[in-house]
C-alpha cells in the first residue's frame, strides 16, 4: 500500500512538470510545429495520457475503450528520416477542448485501476512522461517567443570559459547495463555486462561555446542554436536571446560534434569511455553516480529542472567524477561515439516493443548523461538515451578523447 502511494506521487509529480510547460504556451501554440520533424504540440498535449491509458488500462488490464479514435490518434510520435517530414495542417488536428475533456477522462480511470497495474507498467507511465518533460522543453525551446509566456528564472552568463586541459582515465572495467534484481529499467538497458576499457584522455570539460566559436571562425558549421546578428553570435536561450556566453556547453548534432573532434585531432568517446570516466574512481569501485555512491543531490549538477538554460561548465565542482571530469551528470547530455544498438540478451517491452527496436537503424547514437530538464529518477548509469546524428534541437553537448 505505501508503496502505490509511493507511485501516485510520482506520477502526480511528473503530471505537474509537463502540466507546467504547456502552461507556458499560449492556445495558438499548439497547432504550432516548432521542430519540423516532430508532431504539432497539439499531438502531444493528448500523447501523455493516450500512453497511460493505452499502456495501463487498455493494454495492460485489457480495459474496453471510450475514445478509441483518440486512443489511436495519439499513440505514438514521429522520428521520420531527413527529408521526410510530417504534412499534416492544424485543421486535421482536434479542438484543444476536446483533447482536455479525454486527458481528464483518462487521469481519472488510470487512478482508479492503479493499484490493480503491476508495478513495472506504474514505472512505465511516469518515466515515460518525465522524458517528455524535457521532450518538451525542447519543443518549447525552438516555440517562437510570441507564443510562450517566460517565467522570471535568472540566467547564469558569467565567468571565463577554462582552458583546454585533459584528464588520465587509466585502463580499468566499466559496467553497462543493469540486472532485474536492481530495479525498472528500460529494455535497451539489460543485461549488465562489463567491458574492459583500455587507458585514454578525456576533456576534463564539456566543449564550450567559445572553443567551437574558434572552430566555426575556420569553417566549421555552427549550431542551431546561435544566431548571428551582424559580426557578433548569440545564443538562443528558452525565452530570449544573449550574447554568446563563451563558457556554457555548446550544443550540437553528432555530425557537428564529430568535425569538431576531427579538427582537433581527437575523437568522440565511446559509450564504455563515458563509463569508465563518469563512473569509475581510482579505488577500483564503480559509483552509482559520478560524485559517489547514495541518491542524486541537485548541488551537484544542472538537472531535474533547476533551470532552463546552461551553466557555465566549471559550475558545481562537487560533482566531478572520481577521476576529476566536470558535469559527466548534468548541464547537457553529451554525444557517444557508439551507435544506439541492443546489449546481448535484449527483450523488447511487451506493452512497447517498439520503444527501442525500431531505432537500431545505423543512424541513432547514444547519449548519455543528463540536461538541465532531466528528472534525477532518469540519472541511474545504466539509461541510454539516443538521437539521430543530424538532430540539432536537443540539449546535448560533447567532449573529446584521446587514445
Amino acid at each position: 500500500m505505501a508503496q502505490l502511494a509511493k507511485l501516485q506521487s510520482e506520477l502526480d509529480e511528473a503530471r505537474l512538470r509537463t502540466d507546467r510547460l504547456f502552461s507556458l504556451m499560449s492556445a495558438e501554440a499548439m497547432y504550432e510545429r516548432p521542430i519540423p520533424e516532430r508532431n504539432r504540440m497539439i499531438f502531444y498535449l493528448g500523447h501523455l495520457e493516450a500512453f497511460d491509458w493505452n499502456q495501463i488500462c487498455r493494454w495492460t488490464l485489457g480495459m474496453p475503450s471510450f475514445h478509441e479514435s483518440f486512443d489511436h490518434l495519439f499513440e505514438a510520435g514521429i522520428d521520420p528520416s531527413d527529408g521526410n517530414l510530417p504534412t499534416d495542417q492544424p485543421f486535421d488536428w482536434p479542438t484543444v477542448e476536446e483533447v482536455q475533456r479525454y486527458n481528464t477522462r483518462v487521469r481519472k480511470e488510470v487512478d482508479r485501476v492503479l493499484g490493480s497495474a503491476p508495478e513495472w507498467i506504474i514505472h512505465v507511465a511516469i518515466e515515460h512522461r518525465l522524458m517528455h518533460a524535457e521532450t518538451n522543453a525542447y519543443l518549447l525551446h525552438h516555440l517562437d517567443s510570441k507564443h510562450k509566456h517566460a517565467p522570471s528564472d535568472s540566467l547564469n552568463l558569467s565567468g571565463e570559459a577554462p582552458a583546454d586541459e585533459m584528464v588520465n582515465i587509466p585502463e580499468g572495467m566499466a559496467t553497462l547495463g543493469r540486472q532485474p534484481e536492481e530495479g525498472f529499467g528500460w529494455d535497451n538497458e539489460f543485461a549488465r555486462h562489463e567491458v574492459q576499457v583500455p587507458p585514454f584522455l578525456i576533456s576534463r570539460y564539456k566543449v564550450t561555446n567559445q572553443q567551437y566559436l574558434r572552430f566555426v571562425q575556420d569553417g566549421g558549421e555552427p549550431p542551431a542554436f546561435w544566431v548571428k546578428r551582424g559580426d557578433a553570435w548569440y545564443v538562443r536561450t528558452m525565452f530570449q536571446e544573449v550574447p554568446l556566453p563563451q563558457s556554457w556547453p555548446v550544443y550540437v548534432t553528432h555530425r557537428q560534434a564529430q568535425a569538431y573532434a576531427n579538427w582537433v585531432g581527437m575523437a568522440l568517446p565511446t559509450e564504455a569511455q563515458f563509463h569508465r570516466a563518469a563512473f569509475g574512481a581510482p579505488s577500483g569501485v564503480e559509483r552509482s553516480v559520478p560524485w559517489g555512491n547514495g541518491a542524486p543531490r541537485f548541488q551537484h549538477g544542472n538537472f531535474n529542472f533547476q533551470g532552463w538554460d546552461p551553466v557555465p561548465v566549471t559550475a558545481q565542482s562537487s560533482g566531478n567524477s572520481g577521476f576529476g571530469v566536470a558535469q559527466l551528470v548534468g548541464n547537457g547530455w553529451e554525444w557517444t561515439s557508439t551507435i544506439f544498438h541492443p546489449f546481448a540478451g535484449f527483450s523488447p517491452l511487451p506493452t512497447y516493443p517498439g520503444y527501442s527496436a525500431r531505432f537500431f537503424d545505423q543512424d541513432h547514437y547514444v547519449v548519455k548523461g543528463a540536461g538541465p530538464y532531466t528528472a534525477s529518477r532518469l540519472l541511474r548509469r545504466s539509461f541510454r538515451n539516443w538521437f539521430r546524428q543530424g538532430y540539432s534541437y536537443a540539449h546535448i553537448g560533447f567532449r573529446c578523447v584521446q587514445s
